[in-house]
């Protein structure tokens, strides 16, 4: 990733902040056909090893658990919030009509080793702690227990385990640092009305 030193983000807890709030991640592979990539929600643990544990599961029937072995090294990729930056929403623009078009984004690449978990114990495990976390906010959250028991059994023997033992994060905050202060605020406003507001506010606190 190509990363110039204003939109390194050199915070570990940012990292993690925007990996547990945007657990989608692009998981990225080489095997023997080369390059692949799959989409899976992970759970994060921070506390867990030296720069944390990822925690996943995929379908059996996906070739990822057979054709990437235990000790396979892998790269996760975490979007946080993006959009369009219009050189309109700058105030300098329409004083010296010296700015153009871009795009502002947060991401998180997460480095490690990936561990094959086949073992339903672990996966209903996971799955129980997933549901938990995403339900939450439910007003009635579903649980395993509100589906009959040979159901969620079949279900889970159709997925595996995943594990990756991160060892680097590295993490890029393109949020307009190499603008002036007012056209920061500007655009910030901006995304503001047009319901960015995670955005905006990432964009702020690099005021």
């Amino acid at each position: 990733m190509y990363l110039p030193t204003h939109f390194a983000e050199q915070d570990p807890a940012e990292l993690q902040r925007l990996v547990q709030a945007h657990p989608l991640g692009t998981l990225v592979t080489h095997g023997p056909e080369g390059l692949d990539a799959d989409h899976i929600p992970f759970e994060f643990d921070a506390g867990a090893g030296p720069q944390g544990l990822l925690t996943a599961h995929v379908a059996r029937a996906n070739p990822l658990w057979q054709r990437c072995p235990t000790g396979t090294p892998v790269l996760v990729v975490f979007h946080g919030p993006q959009a369009y930056i219009s050189p309109n929403w700058y105030p300098s623009k329409h004083e010296t009509h010296r700015q153009v078009p871009t795009w502002n984004y947060a991401v998180v690449h997460a480095h490690g080793t990936l561990t094959i978990r086949d073992d339903e114990r672990f996966v209903r495990g996971l799955v129980a702690r997933l549901t938990r976390q995403h339900e939450a906010a439910e007003p009635r959250p579903w649980r395993m227990g509100d589906s009959a028991p040979d159901y969620i059994d079949g279900l889970l023997q159709h997925i595996v385990g995943i594990e990756i033992a991160v060892t680097r994060l590295v993490g890029k905050s393109k949020l307009s640092q190499n603008k002036d202060v007012r056209d920061r605020e500007g655009a910030a406003g901006r995304l503001d009305a047009l319901g960015h507001a995670d955005l905006a506010q990432a964009m702020r606190r690099t005021v």
